[in-house]
């Protein structure tokens, strides 16, 4: 049961049990030579003693841990979350020797043990990053490629998840809703002349042609649909009808790890790697969640312990009130910007769909959780999310007594938000999305490895923040 402890915790619980073990030991002789002495002698004075020594022990039992906690055990903890840092994150976080000038050599060494590890890593990195440019470079002629052909292409996963959209596909998609990877392709089309064109596929059709009908019933496209083992289908929307927008670049978006569908379980058994995050941030005319408004919304999705490049939300909203200059001061977003915004009600239920079967993730959540659900009624869903508050998990990686504000994490984890995206929506929010990517192997790292293991971990320090998950 100790060794779930925090070190910090039972060093003083270990100083406690030393200054109770003293007085106890104390309480014996002093009963033992009250006994010993004259009938009748009075036990005022040895009473008296002992709670003078009580006192005092107790004082200095909790001045030495005090200073063991401060010299000790707390550089130790820095120590390993250094350490983790390096191990897990790539973060190379310089030792605080003064800090730990009374760990004798144990800083030094753990400083030279993980530079030359780094050392091995760093060439390894080098060649990664050299074949990871070629593929990207491969990658955008395969973008652009795609782009001239006019046929929207969409990758499903046996599951029938979305693997893969192009540019035209993100076209098609966005007029129904957001597009997303690992989305259903159920929450864009009806599925009916689908599951008919996979049933045809299974009687030995090499390749179906039908029509697919969005789920608001108001865009129609030709189809064709084609088996690819049992790995999935590549399904294929013609984008010369009426309905369809004008082409613009867009990135090629994709996901491979998603083929393999993940197992269905219960979202506190559900390992972390498998779950989809939406880090978002929002803006708002003040910093009352009772009688403020929201101004501006940002967000990005996590997939498999990475930022999906692409699927990003950024919108203003119109608060249907004139926005405080004392607030414009800070996110810089005037009345001007909202005035052609859509209303909260539209630009919620566009977020909900964004975040749909995800888990939400915000710096100091309480806030913004809290204004989403405060106008649900008018957005007509509800907001009852899993929710992570990056303050909770920067305090189970780094410690209770740690400072835990964006900006600090940010500089701690060596993520950098750029001067003119701080305080915007989609700034914070991309910050908040890599400081969680780099954050879930430290967790990972510590032995917490599923939701449910994650969020037991953040109630303790329900001093800080309120868990949105109790």
């Amino acid at each position: 049961m100790l060794t779930t402890l925090s070190l910090r915790l039972r060093v003083f619980l270990f100083f406690c049990l030393v200054a109770f073990a003293s007085a106890a030991l104390a309480a014996g002789a002093l009963a033992f030579g009250w006994s010993r002495g004259e009938a009748g002698l009075p036990a005022g004075p040895f009473i008296t003693a002992f709670i003078a020594f009580a006192f005092l022990n107790t004082g200095f039992a909790l001045g030495i841990w005090l200073l063991f906690d401060e010299n000790m055990a707390k550089p130790i903890t820095r120590l390993s979350a250094d350490l983790r840092l390096r191990a897990h994150s790539g973060v190379d976080s310089a030792v605080d020797r003064d800090a730990a000038r009374y760990l004798g050599d144990l800083a030094p060494a753990a400083r030279a043990l993980s530079e030359t590890m780094n050392a091995s890593v760093m060439q390894t990195a080098a060649q990664v990053a050299q074949e990871t440019q070629r593929l990207k470079a491969e990658s955008e002629r395969l973008t652009a490629l795609l782009t001239e052909i006019p046929i929207a292409t969409i990758l499903l996963n046996p599951a029938r998840e979305i693997v893969l959209y192009d540019a035209q596909a993100a076209d098609v998609l966005t007029q129904i809703a957001p597009p997303r990877l690992k989305a259903p392709l159920a929450d864009y089309f009806d599925l009916t002349p689908l599951n008919a064109a996979m049933d045809r596929l299974s009687e030995g059709a090499g390749e179906v042609t039908f029509t697919l009908q969005d789920t608001g019933g108001n865009g129609r496209f030709d189809a064709r649909l084609k088996a690819l083992g049992d790995d999935g289908h590549m399904l294929c929307l013609d984008v010369k009808t009426p309905k369809s927008p004008s082409i613009h670049p867009r990135p090629l978006v994709f996901d491979f790890d998603l083929m393999n569908a993940s197992e269905t379980r219960e979202i506190a058994e559900t390992p972390l790697r498998d779950l989809c995050f939406v880090p978002f941030d929002t803006e708002t005319t003040g910093l009352s969640v009772e009688k403020d408004a929201i101004v501006q919304l940002g967000a990005v999705r996590v997939l498999n312990g990475r930022i999906v490049e692409g699927e990003v939300l950024d919108t203003y909203v119109n608060p249907g009130r004139p926005i405080p200059p004392a607030s414009t001061k800070i996110h810089r977003v005037t009345d001007v910007d909202v005035a052609d915004a859509p209303d909260i009600a539209t630009a919620g239920r566009r977020f909900h769909h964004f975040a749909r079967e995800a888990v939400l993730v915000a710096h100091n959540a309480p806030f913004d959780i809290g204004l989403l659900r405060r106008f649900q009624t008018d957005m007509g869903v509800e907001w009852n999310h899993p929710v992570l508050d990056t303050v909770l998990l920067s305090a189970v990686v780094f410690g209770i007594t740690e400072e835990h504000s964006l900006d600090v994490l940010c500089d701690r984890l060596q993520v950098t938000i750029p001067a003119h995206l701080r305080h915007t929506a989609l700034g914070d929010a991309q910050a908040t999305g890599r400081a969680l990517v780099k954050l879930l192997p430290l967790l990972e790292g510590k032995g917490i490895d599923t939701f449910g293991a994650l969020t037991q971990a953040t109630q303790k320090h329900g001093r800080l923040l309120k868990d949105l998950n109790t």
